[in-house]
C-alpha cells in the first residue's frame, strides 16, 4: 500500500493566491542601528521614563497560558557563555565580524510581530484582544527571565561580548528603549483601537466612572460579599515595614490622612489574584477588578475614619529564574522544590506605575524596592491585560477564527476495529507522520499510548515528558499500565520552565502507582519527545515508536504546530530502546542508527550534513539546506549555514521567534532567506531537509538551534525514510518559504518587513488555512 503523505493536497507555491488575513501593503519591524541605539538609551537614563503599555498578568504559575505565542526565552544566558567558547575554539575566524543579529533584539522583534496581528484589521476582532494578551505575557516572562539574567551578569561583573559585538550593559540600554517603545503601541492598539471595537460589538471595558448607577450598586454588594473579606491593607509607617510586592500582582498605592493629627500616611492594597480580572456589571459591560476596590465608598470600608486622598496602581516584575545546583543536591525533587519557594522573593526588574501616579508615592516604590528611574514604566491605565484571555475566551463565533475540528490522520482511520482504530496494525502497515493541530492528537497519539495501555500484550512503555496537561489523558495511560502490571518508566523533566511545580506533582503521583519515574541527567534538561512501547507478537518481541516535535499536552496540541512520526521501525525502536537506557541508568553510548542526539552527535551531524551540501553543490549535484526552527541562535550552526551560502548553496530558514542570522550580506549570505510566520497556531515543529545530491534527507524532533538545546539538552531528531512523507515535508518547507506565501521577511540590518498582499494588492497564501482547507477537502467540507 502507498504510504500517505501529510499534506498531499498542500498547493506548490507558485500557484494561485489564497484568502489570509493581511494588512494592506507592508510594514518594518527591526531595531535602529547601534549608534542611534546607544544615543537613545544615553537620552532613556537621563530622563523621566516616557509612557508605555498596558502589561498583561498571568498567574504565579506563568506557564498556564496555552494560547502563548511565546518564543524560547532561557535566563542561562548562553548567548554569552556558549559564544565564548566558540570563539575559543577558533572556528568562525575566516568569517567577518558582525555576522550575527542580537538575541534579545530578535526576541523583541518577535514580539513585535505579534503585536502586528493585534494590529492587524483583518485579524478577527476577539484574536487581536488574544493577540495583545500574548504579547503582554510574553513581556512579562522576557523581563523574568532574559532581563533579569542580563542583570544578574552586569550585577556580578561579568561584561562578555555577545556574539552582536555588545557589551550586556549595552544590550540592557537597548532593552529599556525599545520595550518602551512597544509597550505604547501596545497601549495605543487597545485604547484606541481594540478597545472601541469591542465596544461596537457589545463588549465594553469600561471604567468605574462609566458605571451606571444600578451597576455601582450591583458591584458594591459583590464587593461587600465577596471581595471586601479577602482584602488585607498594609500600613507603611514606622512600626510597619514597607510590604514584600510579590511579581505580576496588582497593587493598589492609597494615600490616606488622619483628619485628627492631620498626618498623611501611605498603604498597600493588594488586588487578590484569584479574582476574576474583569468583573461584569452587566451584560457585554466589564469593569477592571481594582477600579471596584478603589472606588471611593469601598475605599472608605477599607480605611474607616480616615480620608482617602489618593489612590495609584502599580505592578512589579521580579527574576523569576531558577538556580539549583544538581551536583550538590542529594534530592533534586527537594531542591528544586526549596527552590521554588525562593523564587517567590527574586529581585525586582520592572516596576509598572500609571501615568498619573504621584511623584511622591513612586519616589517611595523605587526606593523601597531598590529599583532605577529607568526600570520605571509609567503607563496608561489599566495596567494588566492578561484578563484579555479571558474576554477573548467569549462565545463569540463571529469574532474569532473560523473554527476547525482536526480529524483523525486517514491511515489511522482506514485500519479500524470492532471498536476502534488499531493504532499496531496500522503501524504495521507503515509509518504515519502527523501533522498537528491539522491531525487530531487525541485519535493518534493519545490513542497509541492509551491502546498500549490497555493491551494485554504490551510489556512496557517508556515515555518522556516535558510539559503535559493538568488533567492529562496521557498520565492517566501511564497509570492505567503500571496498575495493570506493564514495566513503566517514566523520565519527568521537572525543570521546564514554569512547569516545575505541575511536573513535581505528576512525578510523585506516576511513582504512587507504580511507574518508575527518573529525572534524568544531572546537568541536562530532557526536551525529547519520545514514546516506545514493547509488546509481544507470538514468539518475538516489537517495538513501536512515536518521536514528535511537540509536548504530549493534549490542549496545546490543538493550538500548536507540532510533527510527529509513529512507526513500528525497528531501527528506531533500537534507538529508543538505548536511549531510554542512558537515561535511565549508566550508558556512554554517542551513535544511533536513525538518531541524531544532543549533546554529542546532533550539532555535528547537522553541520556535517550543511558541509556535505557544499561538496554536492561543486560537483553539480542537487543540494539545497531547509531548516524550520522557533530560534536559530548557535553560532556553529550558524557560520555553516554561511558558508554554504557563499558556497552557492540555497539556504531557506523558517523561524517562529530568534534568528542571529543576517541574510542577503554580499560576500556571506546572499543565497540565504529568512521567513517567519506567525497566526492563529504556534508553528513549533523543527524540520531539517538536504538535497543530499538528490537523494533527499529529511529531519524532525525537538531540538531548536540554540547553546542550551545542543550543549545542556537531551534532544533528539529522527530520520524520515518515507519517500511520500519526505517530499511532504519539502513540499511544506517550500510554501512557507514562497514569496506568494504570507510572512515575514528578515532583512540583513534585522529588520522584519510584513509580506501580506501580492503587487496587484491581493491577500497573499496564509500557509495555515491552506493546510485547514486540505483537510476539509478530505472530509468533504471544504470552505468555499
Amino acid at each position: 500500500m502507498q504510504p500517505a503523505a501529510p499534506d498531499p493536497e498542500l498547493p506548490s507555491p507558485r500557484g494561485g493566491g489564497f484568502g489570509a488575513p493581511g494588512t494592506a501593503g507592508t510594514r518594518k519591524n527591526g531595531f535602529m542601528n547601534k549608534a542611534s541605539a546607544q544615543a537613545a538609551a544615553q537620552h532613556t537614563q537621563n530622563a523621566q521614563p516616557s509612557v508605555g503599555s498596558i502589561a498583561a498578568h498571568r498567574p504565579h504559575t506563568v506557564a498556564a497560558a496555552v494560547s502563548d505565542l511565546e518564543p524560547d526565552i532561557d535566563a542561562d544566558l548562553d548567548t554569552y557563555e556558549g559564544y565564548e567558547r566558540y570563539v575559543e575554539s577558533g572556528a568562525g575566524a575566516e568569517l567577518p565580524q558582525g555576522r550575527f543579529l542580537d538575541r534579545e533584539r530578535s526576541w523583541l522583534a518577535f514580539n513585535e510581530r505579534v503585536l502586528e496581528l493585534a494590529e492587524d484589521p483583518h485579524t478577527p476582532l476577539l484574536e487581536r484582544a488574544n493577540f495583545l494578551a500574548i504579547f503582554a505575557s510574553n513581556l512579562d516572562e522576557f523581563f523574568m527571565v532574559r532581563v533579569a539574567g542580563l542583570k544578574r551578569r552586569i550585577a556580578t561583573g561579568v561584561a562578555t561580548r555577545s556574539a552582536s559585538g555588545l557589551q550586556p550593559r549595552e544590550v540592557l540600554d537597548l532593552i529599556w528603549t525599545r520595550t518602551r517603545e512597544l509597550m505604547a503601541r501596545h497601549a495605543a492598539c487597545f485604547q484606541e483601537d481594540v478597545a472601541p471595537a469591542l465596544a461596537d460589538e457589545g463588549i465594553g471595558i469600561i471604567r468605574w466612572a462609566e458605571l451606571t448607577d444600578k451597576e455601582q450598586a450591583r458591584l458594591f454588594t459583590l464587593f461587600r460579599q465577596r471581595i471586601f473579606p479577602v482584602l488585607t491593607p498594609l500600613a507603611v509607617d514606622p512600626a510597619h515595614p514597607f510590604p514584600y510586592i510579590s511579581g505580576l500582582s496588582l497593587n493598589l498605592a492609597v494615600v490616606v490622612r488622619n483628619p485628627v493629627s492631620g498626618h498623611r500616611h501611605f498603604a498597600r492594597v493588594k488586588v487578590p489574584p484569584l479574582l476574576s480580572r474583569f468583573l461584569e456589571a452587566s451584560p457585554g459591560r466589564y469593569v477592571p477588578v481594582e477600579d471596584v476596590i478603589a472606588a471611593p465608598a469601598h475605599l472608605e470600608e477599607l480605611f474607616p475614619g480616615m480620608e482617602v486622598e489618593a489612590h495609584h496602581m502599580f505592578r512589579v516584575t521580579r527574576n523569576e529564574d531558577l538556580e539549583v545546583e544538581e551536583d550538590d543536591a542529594e534530592n533534586l525533587l527537594k531542591a528544586l522544590e526549596k527552590e521554588l519557594m525562593r523564587r517567590r522573593f527574586g529581585p525586582p526588574v520592572r516596576l509598572e506605575v500609571e501615568e498619573s501616579i504621584d511623584r511622591h508615592i513612586l519616589d517611595l516604590l523605587i526606593r523601597e524596592l531598590k529599583i532605577s528611574e529607568a526600570e520605571v514604566y509609567p503607563l496608561p491605565g489599566p495596567l494588566d491585560l492578561t484578563g484579555l484571555f479571558g474576554i477573548a475566551s467569549q462565545d463569540r463565533p463571529e469574532l474569532k477564527y473560523p473554527k476547525f475540528v482536526a480529524g483523525t490522520h486517514r491511515d489511522l482511520a482506514e485500519v479500524e476495529s470492532a471498536s476502534a482504530p488499531d493504532i499496531f496494525a496500522a503501524l504495521r502497515e507503515r509509518d504515519v507522520l502527523l501533522h498537528h493541530p491539522y491531525d487530531s492528537f487525541s485519535t493518534s497519539v493519545q490513542a497509541f499510548l492509551e491502546q498500549a495501555a490497555a493491551d494485554p500484550d504490551v510489556l512496557a512503555i517508556k515515555q518522556t515528558l516535558y510539559r503535559t496537561s493538568g488533567d492529562s489523558p496521557i498520565v492517566d495511560a501511564l497509570i492505567d499500565a503500571a496498575e495493570s502490571g506493564k514495566q513503566v518508566l517514566v523520565l519527568v523533566e521537572i525543570k521546564a520552565r514554569f512547569d516545575e511545580q505541575a511536573n513535581i506533582k505528576w512525578a510523585r503521583k506516576l511513582e504512587e502507582a507504580g511507574c518508575h519515574v527518573v529525572y534524568g541527567l544531572v546537568g541536562l534538561k530532557t526536551h525529547c519527545k519520545l514514546s516506545l512501547v514493547v509488546r509481544q507478537e507470538g514468539e518475538t518481541l516489537r517495538r513501536y515508536s512515536h518521536v514528535g516535535t511537540g509536548n504530549y499536552h493534549p490542549k496545546t496540541a490543538r493550538l500548536y504546530e507540532d510533527l510527529g512520526l509513529l512507526t513500528a521501525d525497528q531501527q528506531v525502536g533500537a534507538d529508543l530502546s538505548d536511549l531510554f537506557n542512558r537515561l535511565s541508568g549508566y550508558s556512554r553510548r554517542e551513535t544511533y542508527r536513525r538518531l541524531l542526539v544532543a549533546p554529542r552527535s546532533l550539532r555535528d551531524g547537522l553541520v556535517s550534513r550543511i558541509e556535505k551540501e557544499v561538496q554536492h553543490h561543486r560537483a553539480g549535484r542537487p543540494a539545497h539546506v531547509r531548516i524550520k526552527v522557533n530560534s536559530m541562535v548557535d553560532e556553529a550552526v550558524i557560520d555553516a549555514l554561511y558558508r554554504a551560502s557563499m558556497a552557492g548553496v540555497p539556504v531557506d530558514i523558517w523561524v517562529r521567534g530568534i534568528c542571529a542570522i543576517r541574510p542577503g550580506v554580499t560576500g556571506l549570505s546572499e543565497n540565504m532567506r529568512v521567513r517567519s510566520v506567525l497566526g492563529r497556531f504556534l508553528e513549533h515543529s523543527r524540520v531539517f531537509a538536504f538535497g543530499n545530491g538528490g537523494e533527499p534527507e529529511v529531519w524532525i524532533g525537538s531540538a531548536d538551534m540554540m547553546h542550551r538545546n545542543l550543549d545542556r539538552r537531551i534532544e533528539a531528531l529522527v530520520r524520515v525514510t518515507d519517500p511520500a512523507h519526505r517530499a511532504a515535508l519539502n513540499r511544506l518547507l517550500e510554501t512557507g518559504m514562497s514569496d506568494t506565501t504570507a510572512s515575514w521577511h528578515l532583512g540583513p540590518d534585522g529588520d522584519w518587513t510584513r509580506q501580506a498582499i501580492d503587487p496587484e494588492g491581493r491577500p497573499l497564501r496564509n500557509v495555515q488555512e491552506m493546510l485547514i482547507d486540505a483537510r476539509r477537502r478530505r472530509r468533504g467540507s471544504a470552505t468555499p
